[in-house]
């Protein structure tokens, strides 16, 4: 049976909040996911359709604003309430399209780390030449990571790719540059027998154009490598659509052409933008936590919200902490001494 808790919504969350994200609320409800908008409920009077309830946080987290706001002075933050009321266990997943530092500090710090994870990465999928799915981790949460911290992404990435992908077997690669083993910087060179040792279907060092083409289900690397690698995807699918587009109005016989292509376009575009996913995903928490764009429209916005309640469904967090205790050290992890005990939640699997 479908959990029928709705997923929780930051309304201030994203470039164009709060228009952007009641419109995708709304659409996420005519499609069947029930949402819980999050914001201050004075603001959004009269603006909210039926069917959509609103839970009062009337603190918002600006951009400029440090990543410990929700923590400190603004702790009526919808950026924080979200993911308060996942672990009151009224919501099944939480949404925002806002601060992701503010999101990620607050995720862990109100649903707390599950054992054997030191730290929390953004974890997202792209397409691959082969028809599958990559997922690349980290995105950004950890620019600086040890050798230890790679092998906790690679089981984090694992368990992703059989939860929410369905593979039995996921392969794991090491994101370096050349597939020999000892390529990569000081930090890859270490972490590469730390992911051998776990006993997962490791491939070793991978290079960008390698996973794209699908030589693995899973690509590790640290926040700032992987910021920059989605960054450039983003950027070479945008630049490459644009060319097409402009190549095909130069002459009547490349306007046919494009008429004829439109559902080839279509199709391209629903497997490359990022608002169809909508956003990624904080693997490493004790519940589900999805940050969106920042640009989100409402399609976007809609997407994140079906992605985080497919997540909380497939059963994620359950599968994460069970090879998490299989595969790591679960004692007690410098995330969960950060964050302290009072915080890390009830069991949301």
């Amino acid at each position: 049976m479908a959990d029928p808790r709705p997923v929780a919504l930051d309304a201030f969350g994203g470039d164009k909040a709060p228009e952007a994200i009641i419109e995708g609320a709304a659409l996420a409800r005519d499609q069947g996911v029930p949402v819980l908008l999050v914001g201050d409920a004075e603001k959004l009077k009269g603006r909210v359709p039926k069917g959509v309830e609103v839970v009062h946080a009337p603190g918002i987290v600006g951009m400029d604003e440090p990543a410990s706001a929700p923590l400190r002075k603004k702790t009526d933050a919808s950026i924080r309430r979200i993911f308060e009321l996942v672990n009151e266990g009224v919501a099944q997943a939480a949404v925002t399209c806002g601060h992701s530092g503010a999101a990620m500090a607050s995720a862990l710090h109100v649903l707390g780390p599950l054992p054997g994870i030191d730290r929390a990465p953004l974890a997202t999928v792209v397409p691959r030449r082969d028809g599958g799915q990559l997922v690349l981790l980290d995105l950004g949460a950890n620019v600086d990571c040890k050798p230890m911290h790679f092998a906790q992404f690679a089981v984090l990435g694992e368990s992703y790719a059989r939860a929410i992908l369905g593979i039995e077997h996921p392969r794991v690669g090491l994101l370096a540059n050349g597939e020999e083993r000892g390529k990569g910087n000081t930090q890859v060179r270490a972490a590469f027998p730390e992911i051998e040792a776990l006993g997962l279907a490791f491939v070793g060092n991978v290079e960008p154009l390698g996973a794209l083409r699908g030589e693995c289900d899973v690509l590790v690397c640290d926040g700032f490598v992987g910021n920059v690698m989605l960054k450039t995807v983003e950027g070479t699918v945008e630049v490459v659509g644009a060319i097409l587009r402009e190549e095909l109005r130069r002459r009547y016989d490349g306007l046919l052409g494009r008429w004829l292509m439109q559902g080839a376009f279509r199709r391209f575009r629903q497997r490359t933008t990022y608002d169809s996913v909508g956003g990624a995903i904080l693997l490493g928490v004790n519940g589900v936590a999805v940050v969106g764009h920042g640009r989100a429209d409402a399609r976007a916005v809609a997407s994140a919200v079906r992605y985080a309640r497919n997540c909380a469904s497939a059963g994620l967090v359950a599968t994460v902490r069970a090879r998490a205790q299989e595969r790591l050290d679960t004692g007690e992890s410098e995330a969960a001494a950060i964050v302290g005990a009072p915080f890390r939640g009830r069991p949301n699997g």
